[in-house]
């Protein structure tokens, strides 16, 4: 297993320079037959290499759907994405193009490795010594964000229902106001987005904004939508305590809790979780459409990660 190489030394943060090609890939990991935890490690003969499993995005595709796409095709092995592990970008050997590559830790789920075009040799590796067997400081880099924090998490989806229009521009009640072009289209991407994190149930604020806004999801599950009062703007005001409760009553290790609410409900939600648990939130704007992974670990949230950007196909980044 072949040591560090510099054509491809990452750099972490130079804002003089502004990557251009998206990439994504994960940290996948598995107990293995003792229950030690293990970490998939890929050989790649063109390179003569070992890495993390990662490629570039596909045109139309995000880098939640490319992280979960590359894994399946170069290790042959299902996964559920869970804490987002930050990126890296690193030049582009003979080129003047920086790749920037984001990653997730992703459990395994089922399926085998069987060589491919790109990779050759899987190896899944114990925790001891898989620095000194990585050839890169980026995996490296990864491998450390990783190891911060329990590889066993139980994971909920936070989603801010989708464009609506102007509620002043709405002539029925606010409740029925539906979602518009815009807004429908968010909620057909947040479909195969969602499901790239293992979602299973659905539960939704009664508004029908928050409804259709994981329909397309509910549709693909083939599952019902819950209605849950508690999670509108309404309900979540006037029982803020019941309303807490019930989002950490719906954490659980055998399912992946999708709820879709509103505007005021989520900062107020997070903050409050995040306040008790000890942990700081990343700035975000909660825009409509967009998704917080949170991630709990023995009943204590121990990460929160804020999808936006990361939810744009690549041809509309581009």
């Amino acid at each position: 297993m072949s040591a560090g190489k510099s054509a491809h030394q990452a750099q972490f943060s130079d804002p003089r320079v502004k990557p251009n090609i998206p990439a994504a890939g994960a940290v996948l990991w598995r107990h293995g037959p003792g229950g030690e935890l293990e970490i998939a490690m890929v050989h790649r003969p063109k390179y003569d290499d070992w890495s993390l499993p990662k490629g570039k995005l596909d045109p139309g595709e995000t880098p939640v759907i490319t992280a979960v796409r590359e894994v399946t095709e170069e290790t042959g092995v299902h996964c559920r994405l869970g804490r987002y592990l930050g990126h890296v970008t690193y030049p582009i050997p003979g080129h003047r193009k920086l790749k920037r590559v984001d990653y997730w830790a992703a459990q395994a789920v089922a399926g085998a490795f069987e060589s491919n075009s790109e990779v050759d040799v899987l190896v899944w590796h114990r925790i001891e010594g898989l620095m000194d067997a990585l050839s890169y400081p980026m995996d490296r880099h990864i491998i450390r964000n990783f190891l911060r924090l329990p590889a066993d998490t139980e994971t909920l989806l936070l989603v801010r229902h989708g464009k609506a229009g102007r509620r002043e521009r709405y002539t029925g009640p606010d409740d029925e106001r539906p979602l518009e072009k815009a807004g429908r289209a968010q909620a057909q991407a947040l479909a195969a987005n969602l499901l790239a994190f293992g979602a299973t149930e659905i539960h939704s604020a009664p508004p029908l904004r928050c409804v259709q806004t994981v329909t397309p999801l509910a549709e693909k599950l083939g599952a019902d939508i819950e209605l849950e009062p508690l999670f509108s703007d309404s309900g979540y005001e006037t029982a803020i305590e019941a309303a807490r409760k019930r989002a950490r009553k719906l954490v659980a290790a055998d399912s992946v809790p999708v709820i879709c609410s509103q505007g005021k409900v989520i900062p107020d939600l997070l903050g409050w979780w995040a306040d008790r648990d000890g942990i700081t939130l990343p700035a975000a704007r909660n825009r409509k459409g967009s998704v917080w992974v949170l991630s709990v670990h023995k009943d204590r949230l121990v990460a929160a990660d804020h999808l936006d950007r990361a939810l744009t196909p690549v041809d509309i980044q581009q």
